[in-house]
């Protein structure tokens, strides 16, 4: 059975005053918690056993905002990271967690949007035999762990922060990892910045040909919200397809009454201790339609 992770710690520091008391991951984008994008990510790839790792100080606030996760018919379990010691020791912090199955890591917060992205990361979470990563056509790859194709399009190399142009596509927040993550992790060594990087980790699968690369074409979005500003056009994002559609982006009662997670009865209970919010009159809208 696959495992999911989500990775809502880190100080978020570029956000400053406003994540002084709270994670960035309990701020909202848009009409509800950023923590909730990346949790329909793994719900839309069928993993319903998810570990999330936070600050100490933040701990307490999730568990409080996420429960255990039987609204959705989820699993939820937590962890902690005491430090921001890179994104590859989540593997390490969930080893327990893992029990050498297959693994899904997402970072807090990334947001995934696209017409048939749910084939797509169930298709990558049913592979149990290497790796899959997201790449995204970026303006500013110099931020970002970015993949070196050769002339047949092949992968070849993922370099973190590249000093010089390599290429515009970025690996995104978003890995699926076969049992052997664990061990590659463990074999990992801090960066300059005292970091595990995930471009070593991911480089780990590469060398050995075990790493499948999907590109994220146009009609996709990838929105990377670690700055103001780019919660701000998060934010949006999210309120222009909504309201243009009608249809919510990342609502888990909605993904987890299409998948039989839940009964209507869960959804009701939901609806009547959000009946005053537009999530819950979302949640009677679907709940009629359904």
């Amino acid at each position: 059975m696959r495992k999911g992770i989500v990775l809502a710690g880190g100080t978020g520091t570029r956000l400053y005053p406003s994540t002084k008391i709270f994670s960035k991951q309990l701020l909202t984008i848009y009409d509800k918690p950023l923590i909730f994008y990346p949790l329909s990510t793994l719900m839309l790839s069928e993993v319903r056993d998810i570990l999330i790792i936070t600050t100490p100080n933040d701990h307490e606030h999730f568990v409080r905002l996420l429960g255990d996760g039987s609204n959705w018919g989820i699993n939820l379990s937590y962890a902690t990271q005491e430090k921001p010691k890179g994104i590859a020791e989540s593997i390490l912090i969930g080893e327990k967690f893992i029990n050498n199955e297959s693994c899904s890591l997402i970072l807090g917060d990334n947001i995934f949007f696209g017409q048939n992205f749910s084939n797509r990361l169930i298709n990558a979470a049913t592979q149990h035999s290497g790796a899959t990563v997201f790449s995204y056509h970026v303006n500013d790859p110099e931020n970002y762990g970015v993949v070196k194709m050769d002339k047949n399009n092949i992968a070849k190399e993922i370099v973190e922060k590249p000093k010089s142009f390599i290429s515009n596509f970025a690996i995104t927040g978003l890995y699926f990892y076969d049992n052997n993550v664990v061990e590659y992790a463990k074999s990992l060594r801090p960066s300059d910045r005292g970091e595990l990087e995930i471009t070593d980790l991911n480089n780990c699968y590469l060398q050995n040909g075990s790493l499948n690369v999907e590109f994220l074409g146009r009609g996709y979005a990838w929105l990377d919200t670690g700055t103001h500003e780019n919660m701000l056009s998060a934010s949006n994002f999210v309120n222009t397809v909504q309201k243009r559609q009608g249809l919510m982006i990342s609502c888990l009662e909605e993904i987890a009454l299409m998948k039989g997670w839940i009964s209507k009865e869960d959804v009701e209970r939901q609806i009547s201790l959000l009946k005053n919010s537009s999530y819950g009159v979302y949640l009677a809208k679907i709940l009629e339609a359904s």
